[in-house]
């Protein structure tokens, strides 16, 4: 079997490869590169998907294929990662919500320009990542399912919820079985020397104004009665639930209630507001049929990686969007950011928050 598998210089990628030779496939190391030629400020010359360090991870890339034995090549992604990713970033932020660069980027770079391009090049049976998540083929359907990894605490399945049926079909994930801690454990049995390198966990590990072009527009600080109490110093330096850095005195604590991005306003409230049951989200991607399944349906849902998952039901809406009504409350709902559903193992859907409402009960048609 020939596997090309995408490198970025760290042990879970590097392991990935060296497993992948060990079980005697022929193995093809390809980097993406996303920031040739862009400057970035002093202070961000660290480790972060984005960023000054690109020639280091290159070359951290290029001696782990070295040292697993196997070919390597480049494929330049940079213009195609500024016309997508960091478009949509601004495009989010300027609008009022917080974006997932990384749920953006697996659909559209890695798993499908990145998969593309390599395939013109370097012809190949499977792609490839270090990511720990895992695919099933159902026999009955020949559906491709995502599932969570075998690691709860590193999976990433919440960040591949965009990927399609098309995409799933030419991957794997060689570490979806494996904990962390057997991972490093074989990176170390390969002798490679990013067995004990740090991960990187941002997307950026700067001030996110830098990424704009023009310098961010300040505007009013609003309560929920619509009164003024301040200005901010523009609405990307915000995200709903932050408390620090609104610049404004109150005798109780203050923490982003909204983000409009029509007037470019803010508004601040106490925690309470910040309190809501129901979320709305678009760009529905479902694992299974809508038609094959049973509504409203109940899941296990995230709304960020990382957090905990709550017990749910959804409900599809005839515009393609969905309802998620949480059994109980939750703190900071973030349009933006990705909503991931989950029966067990199995990822159900996943799509991009679009508003957080107080009740279980929304106005909508189901389909």
């Amino acid at each position: 079997m020939r596997i090309a598998v995408g490198l970025s210089g760290g042990v879970d990628s590097s392991t990935a490869a060296a497993l992948l030779v060990e079980k005697g496939h022929e193995v093809i190391g390809v980097t993406m590169i996303h920031a040739q030629g862009l400057s970035f400020p002093q202070d961000v010359q660290i480790s972060a998907c984005f960023g000054g360090n690109e020639e280091e991870e290159l070359e951290e890339a290029r001696e782990a294929a070295r040292q697993i034995g196997i070919p390597f090549h480049v494929i330049d992604l940079t213009k195609e990662y500024q016309d997508i990713v960091l478009t949509y970033f601004r495009s989010e932020y300027l609008a009022g919500r917080t974006p997932n660069p990384c749920v953006r980027c697996n659909q559209k770079i890695k798993f499908e320009l990145l998969v593309d391009r390599c395939a013109e090049h370097v012809p190949f049976d499977w792609f490839a990542t270090g990511h720990y998540a895992r695919i099933r083929q159902e026999k009955e359907s020949g559906r491709y399912l995502l599932l969570r990894g075998t690691d709860h605490r590193k999976d990433q399945s919440y960040f591949l919820s965009q990927l399609r049926q098309d995409q799933l079909s030419r991957i794997i994930f060689p570490l979806g079985e494996l904990t962390k801690q057997e991972v490093r454990e074989a990176a170390r049995r390969f002798g490679l020397s990013s067995s004990e390198k740090e991960e990187s966990q941002d997307f950026y590990s700067g001030d996110y104004r830098d990424l704009f072009e023009t310098p961010p527009e300040p505007g009013p600080i609003r309560n929920s009665q619509g009164e003024i109490l301040g200005t901010h110093k523009g609405i990307i330096s915000y995200t709903i639930g932050q408390r620090r850095g609104l610049g404004i005195s109150s005798p109780i604590p203050l923490y982003v209630t909204a983000i409009n991005g029509e007037d470019q306003s803010i508004t601040v409230g106490p925690k309470e507001e910040l309190i809501k049951q129901s979320l709305t989200a678009d760009q529905m991607n479902w694992f299974r049929p809508p038609e094959s399944l049973h509504f409203p349906l109940r899941v296990t849902a995230k709304i960020r990686h990382g957090l905990n998952e709550h017990h749910a039901s959804v409900t599809p809406r005839e515009d393609g969007s969905c309802l998620v009504s949480f059994d109980h409350p939750l703190r900071a709902i973030t349009p933006g950011q990705a909503v991931v559903c989950y029966q067990g193992e199995e990822v159900t859907c996943g799509g991009f928050i679009t508003g957080a409402w107080d009740g279980r009960d929304v106005s909508c048609t189901s389909s």
